[in-house]
């Protein structure tokens, strides 16, 4: 159960930076004069996704190695 739970923790930090360079690149691809604003809010977005794709992963790890901790030795 545990497995699963990472691997789809793993698919979520995925789409969390796939989306944050989505909306850098709808920004950048604006045809609007002053894009300024739009690829602060794409660069901004790449990095909150970044940064929450690394505190998923650290944290469903650290749940993983303490349900492993805690169970017995199967000799």
């Amino acid at each position: 159960m545990v497995g699963m739970l990472q691997i789809i923790t793993y698919f979520l930090c995925v789409y969390l930076v796939f989306k944050g360079i989505e909306i850098y690149q709808i920004a950048q691809m604006s045809s609007r004069d002053d894009r300024k604003a739009g690829l602060r809010l794409g660069t901004a977005m790449i990095l909150v996704s970044v940064i929450a794709a690394g505190i998923f992963y650290v944290l469903i790890n650290m749940q993983a190695e303490s349900v492993g901790s805690s169970m017995p030795r199967v000799p």
